[in-house]
């Protein structure tokens, strides 16, 4: 993260903590997402089978995956115009212009990793599911990323997903081009509070 951006950030943050100036509040609110805001569709990837494959083999197993993931992840992810916020843990954070490069992108990742279980034994095998939303957030030196579109992508990729699927929000799943024939089976799900329509994007390339 840029040092300068992320200390502004703070100091930003900061100030509005401190100001009980309703006025004040507002003027420092509208000026972090002037400063900050950006409309990204949001990628969030997460590997499944953490506490079983720990259990079973060790974390540092379980790291060595992460590892692998991380490195057939981030070419795609790039190749496709997008920005990898950061890995997380087993998670990989990243942004695209529109709904379409990031549907794009779960579905290339899903087939790499397809491909790449076919050299491997099952033990060694990476399994992933992906959720995608799109809005505005506030992104903070391309390392760091908040919003409510980035929350609803972290409920459906990590808490929703079953393994090998892609979830996306109705509102993102809206804003696909008709023309690129991008099919979804809709869901309504409830979780920590929060109501979400979404589909599960019926995979490509089975």
């Amino acid at each position: 993260m840029s040092a300068t951006s992320s200390t502004r950030f703070q100091d930003l943050l900061l100030e509005f903590s401190q100001t009980e100036n309703i006025t004040k509040r507002r003027m420092l609110e509208q000026k972090l997402w002037g400063e900050y805001g950006r409309k990204f569709a949001v990628f969030v990837l997460d590997m499944s089978g953490f506490s079983l494959l720990t259990r079973k083999y060790g974390i540092v197993h379980y790291l060595s995956l992460v590892q692998r993931m991380q490195l057939i992840t981030h070419p795609i992810i790039k190749s496709l115009g997008g920005i990898i916020i950061k890995y997380e843990a087993d998670n990989c954070i990243a942004v695209f212009p529109d709904s379409l490069t990031a549907v794009n992108a779960a579905e290339a990742i899903h087939r790499a990793f397809a491909a790449s279980n076919i050299l491997t034994p099952d033990d060694l095998d990476i399994h992933i599911s992906c959720g995608i939303d799109y809005g505005e957030i506030l992104i903070v030196g391309n390392n760091d990323c908040f919003g409510d579109p980035v929350n609803r992508a972290f409920k459906l990729g990590e808490d929703i997903a079953g393994s090998e699927e892609t979830l996306i929000t109705k509102e993102a799943f809206d804003l696909l081009p008709a023309d690129a024939n991008i099919k979804g089976a809709e869901l309504k799900v409830s979780i920590s509070g929060i109501e979400i329509s979404a589909f599960v994007i019926e995979r490509t390339g089975k």
